[in-house]
């Protein structure tokens, strides 16, 4: 984990006075980085990104602009703590998430709340100014964080957050024997091609549009998607019936994450069936190939994430295929 110098251990240091600024995308990744790093090793969170994979993932686009929408700390060339806003369009409402990370060494300083205050006053300035989507819908804040982190509820709570949804990060070990389930009569797995990503993505997102606040997508998504550094659509499963795509399980390997971790995890990034298809068993099928695909990769656990309430009984379903909870999450809202 990365220590800071002395100085900026001790309570009552003069950290809480050092500016904000905004983050630069030309020069601030690395930094960025290695806070989040310090920051999820502390707080045992399990994402850990590289600066490659953080330059895609905040590629500017409509509902984020980290040099417009995201500050951050710095004291002699290292960040300190960030903070950032983005919003989606879910469920017939705007949703300002905001992201706050405070260095472990430097907590209890006021900074977590200078960032999010600043969160809080970008999200209600790009409303104002109509870059925070549609100003005729209703718009809310939201964050979120693991359940069992006292600080961390305490933190939302004396901000005004209120928990209204629960998910799990499941993990299964694969040295554990896999069940068998056939593809249901009809469909056939066939691998990836170039040419079959706008299919692949658009039954995807046609199936997600069931779960709960599914966010509304953009081609921006599309390009984060299909240029991830870590993308291996080999490890995909994608069930065709004909030329219509019925379901898929988009799996994943991170493996610069899976060093910080200390496990080779494999992950069940996107697990969809559309709704024709449903009921007849593709979704056990598909989890059971990526389950076997990513034990041959030599990955020795796999792991998703599902919402606790997922209406397609998604979570009794990864049960019955070994994945047990490992982690839950909360989401937060307030009022904007």
């Amino acid at each position: 984990m990365t220590r800071l110098p002395t100085e900026l251990r001790s309570h009552g240091s003069p950290v809480s006075e050092v500016p904000l600024r905004a983050f630069d995308p030309d020069r601030d990744f690395a930094a960025m980085v290695e806070l989040i790093t310090a920051v999820n090793h502390h707080d045992h969170v399990d994402w850990f990104p590289t600066p490659e994979n953080l330059a895609v993932e905040w590629a500017r686009v409509p509902t984020f602009d980290p040099g417009r929408d995201h500050r951050v700390v710095e004291v002699d060339g290292r960040f300190i703590a960030a903070g950032g806003v983005h919003w989606r369009e879910r469920a017939g409402k705007v949703v300002h998430d905001i992201e706050v990370w405070t260095h472990p060494n430097v907590r209890r300083q006021g900074l977590g709340r200078r960032l999010l205050a600043w969160a809080e006053a970008r999200a209600r300035e790009s409303v104002a100014d109509g870059s925070g989507g549609p100003r005729d819908l209703p718009h809310v804040l939201g964050g979120g964080g693991q359940q069992g982190d006292p600080a961390g509820a305490g933190f939302a709570a004396s901000a005004g957050y209120a928990p209204v949804r629960y998910g799990f990060v499941m993990r299964r070990r694969l040295d554990l024997p896999i069940l068998e389930a056939p593809l249901p009569a009809g469909l056939e797995v066939r691998p990836v091609r170039p040419e079959d990503h706008r299919a692949i993505w658009a039954a995807d997102t046609e199936a997600f549009r069931d779960h709960w606040e599914s966010a509304v997508r953009h081609e921006a998504d599309f390009v984060h998607t299909f240029g991830h550094p870590d993308l291996d659509t080999s490890l995909w499963q994608v069930a065709w019936d004909g030329d219509e795509v019925a379901g898929s399980v988009m799996n994943g390997i991170y493996r610069e994450e899976n060093a910080q971790v200390g496990l080779d995890i494999g992950w069940l990034d996107h697990v969809s069936v559309r709704r024709p298809w449903r009921g007849r068993g593709l979704a056990s099928a598909l989890i059971v190939r990526s389950l076997a695909i990513l034990r041959e990769r030599g990955m020795s656990v796999a792991a998703l994430g599902v919402d606790a309430e997922n209406p397609t009984g998604a979570l009794g379903l990864y049960e019955r295929y070994g994945f047990r909870p490992h982690q839950t999450w909360v989401t937060y809202r307030k009022p904007l």
